[in-house]
């Protein structure tokens, strides 16, 4: 008869790598579980027992692996958000910065479109849930850190730092004013994608046009001009405006303190114009002669 010899050390180690694979894998079960839910009934109707349920445990193993039903929900939202990255990743390759954020605003908008659930869980709930997504990106005075990210920060500090990463390049080409701050221009660029996804979620209304369209159009107002960042209409307008002025005001009127055009008078019509200068010369000139005569010289 032989006996084997085991390292108790090694069989302990066994038992503990067991235990976490098994504890681990629970906690996929436990997402998994409130990720359909939320998907299929909304976040409103996700609960610790319904979670229960769906996986065949007490309500009281599901503490074992988070305090609540909102470490849950935050946890689904950086889930979701490293997702949204995942889109944005590959587009980070595209060379010029103004089509890179053309194409980073229509991945956002398709993400919000396709995951309206995960979308509204991260964005349109609570904003611990946002900060929980955003993580690193997100201060918590609940203000977006727009400082360049590293390699190893989270997904929503390096989203940011993508788009970051194309406002710098338009900046330094001289296609964004020099005075232009950034963090300001990338929060308002961010805005107008989630009015756009959140009115698409909300409003039954919303669009009245293919919702393709009215993303083209957004985006073509952020980034379509020559100088990107200002919207083409104001901009077409300024210099239509600057063309008329300079055709229609007379000259003294530019000259005038301040640079604004007085009120023009209304114009006569050319014919009464015409006239106006005929009734000078006087009765019974003929029309080959000057309206009025130069003086004899005098002797």
């Amino acid at each position: 008869m032989t006996f084997q010899f085991v390292n108790p050390k090694m069989f302990v180690m066994g038992i503990v790598e067991r235990k976490s694979r098994q504890k681990q894998a629970l906690r996929e079960r436990i997402l998994d579980a409130a990720r359909r839910i939320v998907m299929r009934e909304g976040f409103a109707a996700l609960s610790m027992r319904k979670i229960a349920d769906a996986i065949e445990y007490s309500p009281a193993t599901l503490y074992l692996h988070f305090a609540s039903r909102d470490e849950i929900a935050q946890t689904l939202c950086a889930e979701g958000y490293a997702q949204l990255l995942e889109t944005f990743v590959p587009l980070a390759q595209i060379a010029d910065p103004a089509e890179r954020l053309k194409a980073l605003g229509r991945a956002y908008v398709a993400f919000g479109v396709a995951h309206p659930e995960t979308y509204r869980l991260i964005f349109m709930e609570d904003p611990s849930y946002t900060g929980a997504a955003l993580g690193g990106a997100a201060t918590a005075s609940g203000k977006t850190n727009l400082a360049p990210a590293k390699a190893d920060d989270d997904p929503g500090d390096a989203a940011l730092h993508i788009m970051l990463t194309a406002l710098e390049e338009l900046k330094a080409a001289g296609r964004l004013s020099a005075s232009m701050d950034l963090a300001v221009w990338a929060e308002a660029f961010w805005a107008t994608l989630h009015g756009i996804v959140a009115l698409n979620l909300t409003c039954p209304v919303f669009p009245g046009a293919p919702l393709d369209t009215v993303v083209g159009v957004a985006l073509d107002t952020w980034l379509g001009t020559q100088s990107a960042g200002q919207p083409q209409r104001a901009a077409r307008s300024a210099r239509a405006g600057g063309k008329k002025k300079s055709a229609e005001a007379p000259a003294e009127l530019h000259a005038e303190a301040g640079g604004e055009p007085a009120a023009q008078p209304s114009q006569p019509s050319q014919p009464a114009a015409r006239a106006g200068k005929k009734a000078t010369k006087p009765a019974g000139a003929s029309a080959n002669e000057p309206a009025t005569k130069p003086k004899a010289a005098s002797a």
